[in-house]
């Protein structure tokens, strides 16, 4: 308590410098472009003595507006903010026209019609300034959503008496990584909630913190499409190739999302998690909810069936939140900036590019989407929504370029860890009680990328096995770029910016499509995990087939150091996995004999056996090797901290849950596994709040009769 009142006093100091800085700059600017408008008496005025006038004009102003601006920021939850504007400029103007008059270093003089415009523009000036410095404030923040929530509450019945259930997904978050997090002091929300941590040692635990297991493809396209809609049956990754269409399907695609929740509700016959009063906010899939923002698989709409976005621009429609996530934003890029030069600057190893737009799109995901997610959340709360599911991905976003252990992505975990803490106050005044359920879709792995220590990427390397040529500029492709498209880090992120502007996600143009089926393989990756397919074959190739169209492949892919296993369909054995020094099991005999899958860990061998079922797994399946003490994989893309494959902390999220609600793995379960099976916790827990309308899937109404 004694740090946070320390803080507030710091914050109000801060504020007041800060409009004191910006006033004398004002003034003299002023007294430079208006010539009825004088500092000091003509003659008299050295520049020393007009900076001096400057400089006590506005400290006077400064002062009397830190006693005052207080009380102004408290109007600002109470009255409307128009009547509040106008009261803001009469004081400020009031409070500047007195501090000139009581300056005593100079004899400011001003025609009466000068007089007003300069009080006129100081007043704006500090009046923004202050407002601005204001509504970044958490506190202020929150009360102000609470003002305008109650305004739409009034309006509303009375809310229902059983709890709402909020889950807030924070991307990419790994199970260790929230675990030190804690430790360290950086996550308190969290650390009070379970009952520990270094700076509240002791209270009573309200959550517990439980491991899941990822399925193979460990990214957010399969995990929170399994999670929401129960399915993430043929998705083998995060992008891939599919030889009956001869496309290229991206999860974070807009089309492509809405084609793999169309086959997810058609497979399991159900809307989704969310179709019971539910709210969606920043996720790629709907969940079968009706309120929606920044939704990626209805953001390709068109007409006014498309809401995916009313949530951020209903957000931006105020000028508040406007102002206070703009400076966020540009804060936020700043930081990126000088922490990237920092970087390069210190040699850090590995590293990878984060020039460019970069700063900008991370900005948008540590920020922007942050506060409007946010933002809706609270506002779903303050309207008693049965169900509302969140996606936060900027840690995600950051721990790519960074690294997940990074100092920076550490600081954001601090920040997911405030949002948090303003969705619980925000609970606490909702219509109806409300359990927060918090949980991750993937971890992230950490380890340099596979071209920087190799000199070759995955697809030059397909290349050399199949014995065609390898580009002499193979050093110097582009990071992350592969045959047919762009392989780009940050999916989420990128995603959630073209969601809410509405421009397509990784189309590519006419002219880069070649005419009618290639001859040459289609080489794509997710994180550390590489997809090779013969698009000429209208069928999965064996490794029959394969070695005998390209001997030297297969070879060449199970050999290679950075090469961890490989996968292909065996025509005699059904699969094989391939490993280094001629290993080859079959898929039937991974329990006995795990062969390259045994660094991987428990679960390996049931992840790539679901995956070799699915009908669009590519050609070959490759995964890049492990380092098992410090749980490093090599990314295929450009990404220092990658997901997408099996290896390390990326396949090991967590779930944070109420002790209210029934443990998620009971002794049948023994652990939960399976991004399916994380649907079927959160179902039972809906259940378990608002009964037999909340339907159960055919595995949970087994187990109930």
């Amino acid at each position: 308590m004694r740090g946070g009142r320390w803080r507030r006093v710091a914050s109000q100091v801060g504020r007041s410098i800060t409009v004191w800085a910006v006033s004398t700059v004002t003034l003299l600017a002023l007294a430079g472009i208006l010539p009825d408008f004088q500092l000091q008496s003509p003659g008299r005025g050295s520049a020393t003595g007009i900076a001096v006038t400057a400089a006590l004009g506005a400290g006077a102003f400064g002062l009397l507006s830190a006693v005052v601006w207080p009380l102004l920021v408290r109007a600002l939850l109470l009255v409307p903010a128009l009547v509040l504007g106008l009261l803001v400029f009469f004081l400020n103007g009031s409070l500047l026209l007195l501090a000139l008059r009581i300056n005593p270093s100079g004899e400011p003089e001003a025609a009466p019609e000068t007089a007003v415009v300069v009080a006129a523009v100081m007043s704006a000036v500090a009046s923004a300034t202050g407002a601005a410095l204001a509504v970044r404030d958490d506190d202020a923040y929150r009360r102000r959503l609470y003002r305008l929530a109650d305004r739409r509450r009034r309006r509303l019945p009375p809310g229902p008496s059983t709890p709402g259930t909020v889950v807030v997904q924070l991307d990419g978050v790994g199970h260790d990584v929230l675990r030190a997090a804690v430790g360290r002091g950086l996550m308190p929300t969290v650390a009070r909630w379970l009952g520990t941590g270094r700076q509240n040692p002791g209270p009573r635990p309200t959550h517990r913190l439980t491991p899941w297991r990822t399925d193979w493809s460990s990214q957010t396209g399969a995990s929170q499409l399994g999670i929401l809609h129960g399915s993430n049956h043929d998705v083998p990754a995060f992008r891939w190739y599919e030889k009956d269409t001869g496309e290229i399907v991206v999860c974070n695609r807009p089309t492509s999302a809405a084609e793999l929740q169309r086959r997810a509700v058609e497979r399991t016959g159900d809307g989704g998690l969310l179709t019971l009063d539910g709210a969606s906010r920043g996720n790629l899939f709907s969940g079968g909810a009706e309120e929606l923002a920044l939704v990626l698989s209805v953001s390709a709409r068109r007409g006014p069936g498309n809401r995916s976005r009313a949530g951020y621009f209903a957000y931006f429609s105020d000028p508040a939140n406007a102002v206070r996530t703009a400076l966020s934003f540009v804060a936020d890029a700043g930081r990126e900036i000088g922490q990237a030069v920092r970087a390069r600057i210190r040699k850090q190893r590995p590293r990878v590019g984060r020039g460019g737009l970069y700063p900008f799109v991370r900005a948008f995901a540590t920020v922007v989407e942050r506060d409007v997610v946010v933002a809706a959340v609270m506002g779903d709360l303050l309207a008693g929504r049965t169900v509302v599911y969140a996606d936060l991905v900027a840690y995600d976003e950051v721990a790519h370029h960074s690294g997940p252990l990074s100092g920076d992505a550490q600081k954001i975990l601090h920040r997911l860890d405030r949002a948090l803490a303003l969705i619980e106050k925000a609970a606490a005044h909702a219509p109806r009680p409300y359990r927060i359920v918090v949980l991750s879709d993937h971890g992230q792995s950490p380890g340099e990328t596979f071209r920087s220590r190799y000199g070759l990427t995955l697809a030059d390397l397909v290349r050399a096995g199949c014995g065609l040529p390898v580009p002499r500029r193979a050093m110097g492709v582009p990071p992350g770029v592969e045959r047919w498209g762009r392989t780009r880090s940050g999916a989420e992120a990128r995603a959630a910016v073209r969601a809410a502007l509405r421009r397509p996600v990784e189309e590519l143009p006419e002219r880069d499509r070649p005419a009618g089926r290639p001859t040459e393989p289609v080489v794509l990756a997710s994180g550390n995990l590489g997809l090779v397919s013969f698009p000429d074959v209208p069928h999965r190739m064996s490794r029959e087939e394969i070695d005998a169209r390209h001997p030297g492949l297969l070879t060449t892919l199970a050999n290679h150091p950075g090469v961890g296993f490989v996968l292909v369909r065996s025509e005699e054995h059904g699969g094989l996995v391939l490993g280094a020094r001629g290993a080859q099991i079959p898929l039937g005999d991974l329990d006995e004999n795990p062969g390259p899958l045994a660094a991987f860990g428990p679960g390996a061998a049931d992840a790539v056996r679901r995956t070799h079922s699915f009908p669009h797994a590519a050609d070959i399946m490759v995964n890049s090797c492990l380092d098992r003490a410090d749980g490093e994989v090599l990314s295929f893309e450009e990404q220092i901290g990658s997901h997408g494959g099996l290896g390390g902390a990326q396949g090991r999220p967590f779930l944070l849950s109420p002790l209210a609600l029934s443990p998620p793995a009971g002794e049948e379960d023994g652990e939960v596994v399976g991004a399916e099976h994380v649907h079927r916790v959160l179902r039972r827990w809906l259940r378990e709040a608002h009964g037999p309308q909340v339907p159960l899937d055919e595995q949970e109404d087994e187990r109930a009769a």
